[in-house]
């Protein structure tokens, strides 16, 4: 075995359009990234071009283009609103300014009328109530108690107080109001400001481009923006039209946050054409959904799922028409996957006639990378690196480096198995240059990432196995299960997450499949060797009332009977009907004591140590926050129980085999578990030593097909391990912090 390197690539990366601009040549020192700049760090800009071999520059939120730079060799991005930094339109529209939904809170009648304060725990700053539009229609007062709406003529509102008001109220019955606001601060910039503590600015009015007037107007703003900076070589647009939820409060503090939500997304010109397409009258309960706002957490019904279609299609065609004039007009059209991002999803298929050239995201994690590059129908794809370059981090005292370590290394177990195209990074690059010890960091990892993109772009990595997550969102969802806002832990969460995250550098063709395909199609499972259903009971992600659906139930017993694996974390259909809570409890030899079945005896708890899933461990494993009472039905092996409490269990299953886990927050060892678990699922124990390694803090990469393999130590402490390849003969190897090491097959 001889370790290696490719020779260099020359070219570009691929651009049809722009001939007038030059692309730096694409070497293992030059090219592949992206960094910001502003008018005060035009020296410090030229430097870090030149050290860490960007080829593209690009403006941020709050930043201007330095003049200095216009005819610099590399690539200008240009952050393009659509929807912001035009306050002389929106002021001039105010019937055009973008408009939420929001619910109260809730509020208990105890005798006389009912006074609800419309803006209570609201910033008025960002939300001002729309009283313009017919309130009697488009607004909502729900008695909380029935669950339904109280008819119109019983509530009033009260323009000088602010409250509506519910004349002759159930007593002590709770009430809410779903009601329009509009938008007139974008949340984003509130944001930011907030962040970055600014003074004396103009906040930005958020205008809706899907309304008649502003849809018109918008089209000429960009081709006279793309007219007045012809140094521009890419519009990236921030996002299109409809901001994800971002709620503050008085205090200016993030009061609701939800990357997936649709509320925002909202107006009465929008609604109605909803209606008329639909076929049914629209309710504020579709998405107001008793506060919860259609989270991806909850089961989305039937309503809210025809409005994301919907919404789909009309932004798609809308960003068409845009992205259409970038073109014409000589520029490439790029896309944030982020801010306004809703109604792109991008593994859809409304999103491919969009014709973007390019998607570039946020990377907290492996999952949050393997969400952009996995994304198809684009010419390529980037991935914006933490930390970002804002005070939060970069101050004294901070640690910009220890971030931006973890960043990288979990980020680059993805890399390895789907890469992104480019690197880059964001905010103030006066703040970075503050810290040297970050810059120099970061010019090894634009080093290693063009070696790696070199080694690995246009290659097949080895998959051991197809495996699919099973949810209701399916493709919606591609890598983003369980993510709250962005890559953000959460107590309730990180056990699920950490599955996904484990799944995007895994030996593994990643498939999510939605509940509703399963029963549409009878060949959706075909070609999957594993299903793995993660997640709380009655919650979108473990199917909640679909578990009623016969049909479902069905398919899925049916793939696992006729030899196919599952895999169950925390609450695996979990929803109490017909005398169980897991609805699979049979599959997975597994069942939640939920007070119903305290009667009945449970003998099962001896534990089987040395089971192949248990191989590797080495102490106790770490469940996270685990599950509380759950029991072995006979017949299953108890692989960990905690104070007569099921962690960790096998069974078999007619011809199939299932796995339940307790939960399974993301780490190495972890990632080691997961991995025997869907060998064994998949009766597939004698592949364990194909491409592995006997330390799990190293991973093996193997592109079989292209002749080639890489060894990484995830670390950064020098590792020891046994390699494995397909030969079924292991070599020592020793590895220095973080290395990573190539060979021929």
């Amino acid at each position: 075995m001889q370790s290696f390197r490719l020779p260099p690539r020359s070219g570009a990366e691929g651009d049809t359009r722009g001939e007038h601009f030059t692309i730096m040549a694409d070497t293992m020192n030059t090219g592949r990234v992206t960094i910001p700049t502003d008018v005060d760090v035009v020296p410090e800009t030229l430097e870090l071009l030149k050290r860490w071999g960007a080829d593209a520059i690009r403006d941020c939120d709050g930043t201007d283009y330095p003049e200095e730079l216009k005819g610099v060799d590399a690539k200008v991005y240009s952050t393009y609103y659509t929807t912001r930094k035009d306050n002389a339109w929106a002021k001039a529209n105010p019937d055009e300014v973008q408009q939420c939904y929001i619910m109260t809170g809730f509020h208990t009648a105890a005798g006389g009328p009912l006074s609800i304060p419309l803006m209570q725990g609201i910033s008025t700053e960002l939300m001002q109530v729309n009283t313009r539009d017919d309130i009697k229609r488009w607004w909502e007062v729900v008695d909380r108690t029935t669950g339904e709406p109280i008819p119109q003529g019983a509530w009033r509102y009260d323009g000088e107080t602010g409250c509506v008001v519910v004349d002759a109220p159930e007593e002590f019955h709770d009430y809410t109001v779903s009601f329009l606001a509009y938008l007139i601060w974008d949340p984003v910039h509130m944001y930011n400001a907030v962040t970055n503590g600014w003074k004396d600015f103009e906040h930005q009015i958020t205008f809706d481009v899907r309304q008649p007037k502003t849809r018109r107007f918008t089209m000429e703003r960009l081709r006279k923006f793309i007219a007045d900076h012809p140094y521009v070589n890419v519009i990236r647009y921030t996002t299109f039209f409809h901001q994800f939820t971002l709620v503050f409060d008085e205090l200016k503090r993030e009061k609701y946050v939800d990357w997936y939500g649709y509320s925002a997304s909202v107006s009465p010109h929008i609604l109605e054409k909803f209606e008329k397409e639909a076929g049914y009258p629209f309710r504020p309960e579709f998405i107001i959904d008793q506060g919860y706002y259609n989270n991806q957490y909850r089961t989305p019904s039937k309503q809210f799922k025809d409005f994301m279609a919907f919404q789909r299609r009309e932004v798609a065609a809308l960003a068409k028409e845009m992205v259409d004039i970038t073109h014409e007009l000589g520029k490439e059209a790029m896309m944030f996957l982020g801010d306004h991002w809703i109604g792109t999803e991008p593994y859809l298929d409304e999103f491919k006639t969009i014709g973007l050239d390019a998607v570039v995201g946020s990377v907290g994690n492996g999952s949050t990378l393997r969400l952009i590059s996995d994304i198809p129908g684009v010419r390529y794809t980037e991935g914006r690196f933490l930390p970002y370059f804002f005070p939060d981090t970069f101050h004294e005292g901070g640690d910009p480096v220890r971030e931006a370590k973890e960043n990288w290394v979990t980020a680059r177990r993805a890399i390895l198995r789907k890469p992104i195209d480019r690197i880059g990074y964001g905010g103030y690059l006066k703040l970075a240059c503050q810290f040297p010890d970050f810059t120099d960091y970061v010019e090894s990892v634009c080093r290693e990432f063009r070696e790696l993109y070199v080694n690995i772009k246009g290659t097949t990595p080895y998959c051991v196995k197809t495996v699919a997550v099973l949810n209701s969102w399916g493709r919606a969802r591609s890598w983003g299960c369980h993510m709250v806002h962005h890559a953000l832990y959460q107590k309730q969460n990180y056990s699920y997450a950490g599955v996904i995250e484990a799944l995007s550098g895994a030996p593994y063709d990643v498939r999510f499949l939605s509940f509703d395909e399963v029963k549409a199609d009878p060949h959706a499972l075909d070609g999957v060797d594993v299903l793995i259903n993660v997640g709380d009971g009655d919650t979108a992600h473990t199917g909640g009332a679909v578990w009623e659906d016969p049909e479902v139930s069905a398919a899925v017993k049916r793939f696992v009977y006729n030899g196919g694996g599952l895999i169950g974390v925390g609450e695996p259909a979990g929803h109490q009907y017909q005398g169980r809570y897991l609805q699979l409890a049979g599959v997975l030899g597994v069942e939640k004591e939920t007070g119903f079945t305290l009667n009945y005896d449970k003998y099962n708890w001896e534990e089987h140590p040395d089971h192949f899933i248990l191989a590797d461990c080495q102490g106790e494993v770490d469940f996270g926050e685990g599950k509380k009472s759950m029991y072995a039905l006979q017949g299953a092996q108890v692989l960990v129980q905690r104070d007569r409490e099921v962690q960790l269990a096998a069974n078999e299953y007619g011809r199939g085999r299932a796995v339940y886990i307790s939960g399974l927050p993301y780490s190495f060892a972890n990632s080691r578990l997961l991995h025997r678990a869907v060998l064994w699922s998949a009766h597939s124990e004698d592949q364990l030593n194909l491409w592995l390694s006997s330390n799990w803090n190293v991973d093996v990469h193997a592109y079989v097909k292209n002749g080639k393999f890489c060894v990484v130590n995830n670390t950064y402490e020098p590792q020891s391990t046994t390699v494995w390849t397909d030969q079924g003969e292991g070599f020592p190897l020793e590895l220095e912090a973080n290395e990573i090491k190539w060979f021929e097959i």
